[in-house]
């Protein structure tokens, strides 16, 4: 039996999520294309008859500017300490940068695979510059792969698997994921008002399970301003119908999901908030 931890770390939008779902064949993190979607360390767990590996998905590593952009930081920073195995994964339509380069310097490169990620939008030369501008990273090995296609996912599995140390199995063969029913849900929610609202909208946006008696959930929506109040729930509440309608196509048949937009003013500027969000 062999059996390890994986983390996957980069820049915000370069496809870690979409690779962790690629990768355990179910959603395991919301996407989408605003910065920082991700806040928080969720594992997709591979279970084979002869292996388990642990992807550890992470936010994207940037520059913070509030409380919650250090936690965010943070939870990513801390993934790196005990893995077997970090994928630094990169966005092979933009170039290598000083974030890439600021990324790589807090991983032990002796572990680290370079995964380039997005081929299936990118130039062939634009995965070229990548490969050679991170080669002097000195890195295990390097992948240029699409996740969003599956293109190349196969044989990058079957390499982290041939690194993972004789080792027993840490989650149930059943278990897909770490992340609780009513956390997912919650991000089910986020994930729909990300592709709802407006750019300045995103980073004031949390959500979380308030109740929970099956198959009724009750899920609140926090916001900063007052103003925001009305955009997030649209003209005679058009966009939380769109967003429940959206999160109950996901979940078992019969749910019925309560949404309630709260204000909370500033709220990712004030640590205390943010840690009793669960960021």
């Amino acid at each position: 039996m062999r059996s390890g931890f994986v983390t996957l770390v980069g820049r915000p939008n370069v496809g870690k999520s979409t690779l962790v779902n690629s990768i355990c064949g179910k959603k395991i993190s919301i996407v989408s294309d605003k910065p920082q979607t991700t806040r928080r360390q969720v594992r997709g767990i591979l279970t084979r008859p002869d292996s388990q590996i642990v992807f550890v998905d992470t936010p994207g590593l940037h520059k913070p500017v509030s409380a919650l952009g250090e936690r965010v930081n943070a939870a990513a920073i801390e993934s790196i300490s005990d893995v077997d195995v970090a994928c630094l994964v990169l966005d092979a339509t933009m170039p290598f940068g000083s974030g890439d380069q600021w990324v790589a310097d807090r991983l032990d490169l002796s572990k680290t695979i370079v995964i380039v990620n997005k081929t299936d939008v990118a130039s062939k030369k634009q995965v070229v510059n990548h490969l050679i501008a991170s080669s002097g990273l000195d890195a295990l090995a390097y992948f240029p792969i699409s996740a969003k296609s599956g293109h190349g996912v196969a044989d990058l599995v079957a390499h982290i698997l041939e690194r993972m140390p004789e080792g027993p199995m840490y989650y149930p063969d059943d278990v897909v994921s770490d992340l609780p029913e009513a956390a997912f849900v919650a991000e089910l929610v986020r994930e729909q008002l990300l592709a709802a609202t407006h750019d300045e909208l995103p980073y004031s946006i949390a959500t979380v399970v308030t109740e929970w008696e099956w198959p009724r959930i009750r899920c609140e929506i926090i916001v900063e301003r007052e103003s925001q109040k009305g955009m997030v729930i649209g003209k005679g509440g058009a966009v939380l119908k769109m967003v429940g309608t959206a999160v109950r196509q996901q979940l078992p048949p019969g749910v019925f999901i309560e949404l309630h937009v709260k204000v909370d003013k500033d709220w990712q500027r004030k640590p205390d908030r943010v840690e009793r969000l669960g960021y």
